[in-house]
């Protein structure tokens, strides 16, 4: 994935939530909130909440951003 891919999701952060969240059900509002963006908050939240590796949680994160669609 390119940084400015990571720069667009960053940017839309906060509307994106509810995709975060349907993607990964275990984050609060607040964790997203708190993530803001960070790849790797969202990469080490993930590795805490679902008991994975650093590098499966890279690899869902690089899925889910791949498949977003942006005008």
């Amino acid at each position: 994935m390119t940084s400015s891919m990571w720069d667009k999701i960053v940017g839309k952060w906060m509307q994106l939530k509810g995709e975060i969240q349907s993607r990964w059900g275990k984050l609060t509002d607040d964790e997203v909130a708190h993530i803001n963006g960070e790849r790797e908050k969202l990469a080490g939240r993930l590795q805490e909440l679902y008991g994975i590796a650093k590098e499966e949680a890279n690899r869902q994160i690089d899925e889910w951003a791949d498949a977003l669609k942006f005008d």
